[in-house]
């Protein structure tokens, strides 16, 4: 089969590769449609925790091609996506329904071999059968909502709090509407791209600030910040916005080596709540709910179609500041 393959950081390559074969518990599906992430640009950066050589790709949908012995409730055809996490099951963090901090985590496209290829073989446990109705675009999508779903459950917001959010790509756009009808009262977001912005508030966002007018939010503070950048000066920024009891969500994925400066007696003199969000815990059922039920609007938030054979370019190309989720027609 045709594959992306990760050879080492800055280096990837279309070529042959063997065609995965569903071991007893897995299918094959054979991919339609998969999204790109920040976290492939990472990966393709040498700056995730992934082993080379490796195909990438999570956030993907397609049709069964082969199922494996012991599957019951698939058959080949069934359109379909899937949970790419790879939990052990037996680990005191899955079993006490912490699997995203799995001792053994590992996730098709980050630890192993995903879905930027014409077939990928998944756990028959990670497989959701989509609608007719919905598309493999939209359903590509279902991943990254689940994502804005674990986010959601470690933020806890309570209606009628003030959030600022810190970057409007395609994630940002998801958090504007999980947030927005979570209950945020002022939601103002923060992003270098009007188009950006404009699309934000159409979705949600009751004021935006460019980052070059950021003295319009001199002196403010609001309940709630949120990261959706993984750049450390921009985390940096945010943090300064933090009013009393305020809570800060890292959700943005940083470079492993990464680091900021916190000023520990605000954190303690303030009663701050700092937060992470690793990928998906167990998110990914009630993030397809809320997609199949037309919550989260994501048609507006594909900028572009490619092609496999075009995906090595664009991974080395300096990133498009105007572009939402480019997704790969297999």
């Amino acid at each position: 089969m045709k594959a992306l393959v990760m050879e080492k950081p800055h280096h990837a390559v279309v070529k042959e590769v063997p065609d995965p074969k569903p071991k007893p518990g897995e299918v094959v599906i054979q991919v339609a449609q998969v999204g790109i992430c920040g976290t492939d640009f990472h990966i393709f950066e040498g700056e995730f925790l992934s082993p080379y050589p490796l195909i990438p790709g999570h956030e993907f949908s397609g049709t069964i091609y082969e199922v494996g012995e012991g599957v019951e409730g698939f058959r080949v055809g069934d359109r379909v996506t899937a949970d790419p996490s790879l939990f052990c099951g037996r680990c005191v963090y899955c079993l006490t329904n912490r699997g995203n901090q799995c001792a053994d985590w590992g996730a098709l496209g980050n630890t192993v071999n995903g879905s930027m290829a014409e077939y990928v073989a998944v756990p028959a446990r990670n497989v959701v059968k989509i609608p007719d109705a919905m598309s493999f675009a939209t359903a590509a999508f279902i991943e990254p909502i689940a994502c804005v779903v674990h986010a959601m459950n470690r933020l806890q917001l309570q209606v009628g709090q003030s959030v600022l959010l810190f970057g409007a790509g395609a994630m940002g756009q998801q958090l504007v509407q999980a947030l927005s009808r979570a209950g945020a009262s002022r939601l103002a977001v923060v992003d270098v791209s009007e188009s950006k912005l404009e699309l934000a508030r159409v979705l949600g966002a009751t004021d935006t600030v460019n980052v070059k007018e950021m003295g319009k939010l001199d002196r403010e503070t609001f309940d709630v910040v949120v990261d959706a950048t993984g750049i450390p000066s921009v985390i940096e920024q945010a943090m300064k916005y933090m009013g009393k009891t305020a809570k800060y969500l890292q959700f943005g994925v940083t470079p492993k080596t990464a680091q900021i400066r916190l000023n520990p007696f605000d954190l303690y003199h303030k009663d701050w709540t700092i937060l992470g969000s690793m990928a998906i815990n167990h998110t990914f059922l009630p993030a397809f709910d809320w997609v199949k039920e037309g919550r989260i609007k994501m048609e507006p938030l594909v900028s572009k179609v490619i092609f496999l054979e075009e995906v090595p370019e664009f991974l080395a190309k300096s990133k498009d500041p105007e572009l939402l989720k480019v997704q790969i027609k297999i």
